[in-house]
């Protein structure tokens, strides 16, 4: 208790008491702020992360829908000249054609074997 002084020894002590209180509460509201703040920040950030997963979702069907468009619309004539470009200079697509030419010379020799013209 406070000394008697020209103001009620009971006022100081209530003034003091509040102070303390105030003083002890402090470190645990403080840290239920954080909590609740670092709660938001994780469920904030968990919400991003199911939105941009949405959004590439839908930019991939885009891309696949527009690829798939793209290969209907193609002429037949475009794309056997657009093959015939890319395997021409392809040792292995050379020697997979020489050899299909060389079982078709065969096959016109013994006409019960397979047929590769496939």
């Amino acid at each position: 208790m406070a000394e008697n002084t020209w103001m009620n020894s009971q006022i100081t002590d209530s003034v003091t008491q509040s102070n303390v209180k105030v003083l002890g509460d402090a470190p645990a509201e403080s840290m239920g702020m954080l909590y609740q703040m670092l709660a938001q920040s994780t469920g904030m950030s968990m919400q991003n992360m199911v939105a941009n997963q949405q959004h590439k979702n839908s930019i991939d069907s885009a891309v696949v829908t527009g690829a798939v468009t793209i290969l209907y619309t193609l002429d037949t004539a475009t794309t056997g000249k657009a093959t015939q470009e890319i395997l021409s200079g392809n040792p292995i697509a050379e020697s997979m054609a020489s050899m299909k030419g060389v079982m078709n010379s065969f096959n016109r020799e013994n006409p019960n074997t397979p047929s590769f013209n496939r």
